[in-house]
């Protein structure tokens, strides 16, 4: 601090020794300025300008003090929250790891109950099918026997036609009755 009064006094006084005349005259504008100059720190000292723009730079360094320690209790606030945030969004990322994982389960899970009602399915038509085609195999075998016999009938009734006379169709009748007789009693 020293050092700068010094330099000012000694700024100022190069050029109050310039003038001319006696310095400490009314007459030399270098000491009158130098005068109102002091006269007007003074009346800032008696005002106490210098205190009050203190106290207003004081204030203004609290008040920015202040501001720097909202600042920095909202910067944790919102390093707070965005920690939070970070965890809800791995809470959530697991989560749908965990959903999507489930959801591959039921659907191997339903593709395998599928393939196994499908098989079941086919293994049901397969039998189904299985008993129509021997149901109508039995049918075409009595379908068979039927016309076999038919035609057996057609061709004995021809032989025994040819064969038969009148003596022997009635031991034929006679023999025949006889036999349903002792069947139906």
């Amino acid at each position: 601090m020293r050092n700068i009064f010094t330099a000012l006094f000694a700024l100022s006084a190069s050029p109050a020794l310039a003038a001319s005349g006696p310095f400490f005259s009314l007459g030399n504008t270098n000491f009158v300025v130098l005068i109102a100059f002091l006269i007007f720190v003074g009346i800032l000292m008696y005002m106490k300008v210098p205190g009050s723009i203190g106290g207003m730079l004081d204030k203004r360094a609290d008040s920015i003090k202040a501001e720097l320690d909202e600042a920095k209790a909202l910067r944790d606030e919102a390093q707070s929250l965005l920690a939070s945030y970070e965890r809800k969004q791995k809470e959530v990322a697991a989560q749908a790891e965990r959903i999507v994982a489930s959801a591959k389960d039921e659907a191997t899970k339903a593709a395998a109950e599928a393939k196994k009602d499908i098989a079941t399915s086919i293994t049901r038509r397969l039998a189904a099918a299985e008993e129509q085609i021997a149901s109508a195999q039995a049918a075409a075998v009595k379908d068979v026997r039927d016309q076999a016999i038919v035609v057996a009938v057609g061709a004995a009734k021809d032989v025994i036609a040819k064969q038969m006379d009148a003596k022997s169709a009635g031991t034929l009748i006679d023999d025949s009755i006889a036999t349903v007789a002792d069947k139906l009693h």
